[in-house]
């Protein structure tokens, strides 16, 4: 999913931060991903409704991560020497989820559809802007406790854009969650605009190391399996609850009403495994078998839901799904954490966040093929063999480093 919990910020000194400060800069955040997430559960049915085929809804659902895999790796490396114009970046990504949600409103042709969502990734690009300004209001020591923050908010964001989403549809029509998402987007920049800046002090003219910094964050020992990982996961998650599981489930008689269950129950476990990583700590040892452990559940769950026939059925495989996927993006991020020495903290999760994006892009449009040619069951059933696929690799890597 789009949250990033590592420890960021090494400061010396910590300004005091008032605690309005605190309350804009979390408002800000529950704008910044009500904005793109608000119409996202339904986004694959109206998107049907349309006329498009599958083939064009898994591009469209794909163009989300083109962006992001332009802009998060840059925007990671060059964080120190854009530090100046942080605050301003972020701005920049509520002014295009507005453009964006606009766009949705006024058009529907192929080409409007795919600009509005290129332009939702490059909002969600500057989530990287984001965890940075934020993780300034904290001590070194408190960094965790910053991004648990963070993390809590988004999850809690899009819990309720999921839930909501479809009683509003049914409610006001298709556009209803578009016009929020660009009133959100305003709010955004309202709040935005008003947060504390906290400067670090230590800031470093990366300018001529560029490239350095991009040779020494590849190679990182274990860094590319970890991010293969997590695009897989996202891959998974974008072709499943964002993508193609709202289509299936209407294709079994569910409604809109009744969406709030679904989201709910894959959400609701989602979030509670994250939360319970963040408040109990897991030695991290153990992180390997416990990824493992995820990807299998996560195939057998993916496996179980083209079987569904009732809303119940359905609802419980997608919570099995949940939870699974709630102990893989924790667990995923705190290996980078591990691997990353201090110096390239921010350049490996820029890496991270710009190579899981792939997930996010290639994902939707394989799926959307295999729809187009075998039909939506097929879509999770390639999905169940992809992240088997994965965990074999993870096994063989293990196996090799025991060598």
């Amino acid at each position: 999913m789009e949250v990033d919990t590592i420890e960021l910020a090494k400061k010396k000194n910590v300004q005091t931060v008032p605690i309005k400060a605190h309350i804009f800069f979390n408002l800000a955040v529950f704008c910044f991903w009500f904005s793109i997430y608000i119409y996202i559960p339904l986004f694959s049915v109206y998107l049907e409704s349309v006329g498009f085929s599958y083939a064009a809804i898994g591009i469209i659902l794909g163009a989300y991560g083109v962006t992001q895999i332009l802009f998060r790796f840059p925007l990671g490396i060059l964080s120190d020497v854009l530090h100046k114009i942080r605050k301003q970046l972020l701005i920049a990504g509520f002014v295009c989820a507005f453009i964006s949600c606009m766009l949705l409103v006024y058009f529907d042709s192929f080409i409007f559809v795919l600009f509005a969502r290129l332009l939702a990734g490059i909002t969600a690009s500057m989530w990287v802007m984001a965890t940075v300004l934020y993780s300034y209001y904290f001590s070194p020591s408190k960094a965790a406790k910053a991004m648990g923050a963070m993390q809590f908010n988004t999850v809690t964001t899009q819990f309720i854009c999921m839930t909501a989403s479809g009683y509003l549809i049914h409610l006001f029509g298709w556009n209803f969650p578009f016009w929020l998402g660009g009133i959100a987007s305003l709010f955004g920049i309202y709040f935005a605009w008003n947060i504390k800046e906290v400067q670090n002090g230590t800031e470093n003219n990366l300018t001529l190391r560029v490239n350095a910094y991009i040779k020494r964050t590849n190679a990182i020992p274990g860094l590319k399996l970890v991010t293969f990982l997590s695009l897989i996961a996202h891959a998974i998650l974008f072709i499943s609850i964002f993508g193609f599981s709202p289509m299936i489930a209407v294709s079994i008689g569910i409604n809109e009403q009744q969406f709030v269950w679904l989201m709910s129950a894959f959400f609701i476990p989602h979030a509670l495994t994250s939360l319970g990583l963040m408040i109990f700590s897991l030695d991290p040892k153990y992180n390997r078998m416990f990824l493992k452990i995820s990807f299998i559940l996560t195939s057998i769950f993916l496996g179980l839901i083209p079987l569904a026939n009732t809303l119940i059925s359905i609802s419980l495989y997608h919570a099995g799904l949940g939870f699974a996927l709630g102990f893989t993006f924790p667990l995923l991020l705190s290996e980078v954490v591990q691997i990353s020495p201090d110096e390239l903290k921010m350049s490996a999760m820029g890496y991270y966040q710009s190579f899981y994006a792939l997930g996010i892009l290639i994902g939707p449009i394989f799926a959307g093929v295999i729809a187009e040619q075998f039909g939506l069951n097929e879509v999770f059933l390639f999905s169940a063999i992809l992240t088997l696929l994965s965990v074999m690799i993870l096994y063989f890597w293990q196996s090799k480093n025991r060598r």
